[in-house]
């Protein structure tokens, strides 16, 4: 094997872990892997054709975002869903997302209005079908909007990086009925509050909206007794 040949398949590694990752966060964050889960390492290897390397690199990315359990000489599991850490998580992106909107409506900008109010079209349209999917999709754009907006795209990474508990509570309740027009209500309710110069009544729709899922909890831990942390 020659150097070149090296370097490629060390880059070739580099690149394996993040996206295993990734797809796995996505699934886990969908409930496509379900709280509880057992991840077998030999059939992700297969899953994915790597060896164990990148798939033991992942799996500990994934302990580090709190969202699988590894047990020595035992296995690995997809956590269970955590309240107290659930709760922290909104209190962070509430926090953060209540600055952003009273800096974004203090200053309001026609275009970064327009753009919002295309997001809200498109969930509006998702909200009477079964992709919810790509709601959720629309969903996490217009909040990341909020973020490069007000000047600080890098607390979105941070905010994603420790919203897991809070994103599972978010994903069971979307599909019950109702969720997600209350969803694009919220969200041009904070617009309108952005596009008249309000920062007031834009941090408060902000915050009653970031506050529903959680307040869900009860209810929801009837409905999956087995996905919540005891």
């Amino acid at each position: 094997m020659d150097a070149s040949t090296i370097r490629l398949s060390r880059a070739r590694f580099q690149q394996a872990a993040p996206q295993v990752f990734d797809q796995l966060r996505d699934m886990i964050l969908s409930l496509g892997l379900a709280p509880g889960t057992a991840l077998s390492r030999a059939a992700l290897q297969q899953q994915f054709g790597l060896s164990s390397t990148p798939i033991r690199d992942a799996l500990m990315q994934l302990e580090e975002s709190g969202l699988v359990e590894v047990f020595p000489q035992s296995g690995t599991i997809v956590s269970l869903i955590d309240l107290p850490l659930a709760r922290q998580a909104q209190f962070l992106r509430r926090s953060i997302e209540q600055e952003a909107v009273r800096v974004l409506a203090a200053a309001p900008d026609a275009g970064l209005v327009d753009r919002l109010q295309a997001i809200i079209a498109e969930q509006r349209s998702l909200a009477t079908g079964d992709d919810l999917e790509r709601f959720n999709e629309a969903d996490l754009a217009f909040h990341k909007m909020l973020y490069d907006a007000a000047g600080v795209p890098d607390l979105w990474s941070l905010v994603r990086k420790r919203s897991g508990h809070i994103d599972r509570i978010r994903r069971l309740h979307l599909p019950i009925g109702g969720k997600a027009a209350q969803i694009v209500r919220d969200h041009s309710a904070i617009v309108d509050a952005i596009a008249e110069g309000n920062p007031d009544r834009a941090q408060a729709e902000l915050h009653d909206h970031l506050s529903r899922s959680l307040a869900f909890s009860d209810e929801l831990r009837v409905r999956f007794p087995g996905y919540f942390k005891e």
